[in-house]
């Protein structure tokens, strides 16, 4: 992966909304969650759990700002994100006072 990082937001059972950061393959990762293998994790009670959006970043830094600027956001802003509803992004944006 030469650095980078993946982003993926995965849906839970309960219907949250799980963000997370790996170097590895999504889909590896989305195997871990989905089999739980790590009784700590947020996803581990909330199962069975879906990748619903994921995004490759080349530099690890940039990966890891936008996993905890997604983190911060509100159901309705990361519903927008997902479904690449970019205006709708700008809007909420605009609400907090400029804040992304």
């Amino acid at each position: 992966m030469n650095g980078g990082a993946s982003i993926s937001i995965l849906r839970c059972a309960d219907g949250s909304y799980y963000t997370g950061i790996t170097r590895r393959s999504v889909e590896e990762r989305l195997s871990d969650h989905v089999n739980g293998l790590y009784p700590g994790c947020y996803t581990y009670k909330r199962r069975p759990v879906a990748l619903i959006h994921s995004e490759f970043h080349e530099q690890i830094a940039e990966a890891v700002a936008t996993e905890r600027r997604i983190k911060g956001w509100s159901r309705a802003k990361k519903e927008a994100y997902i479904r690449g509803d970019y205006e709708r992004l700008s809007e909420f944006a605009r609400r907090r006072g400029g804040k992304v």
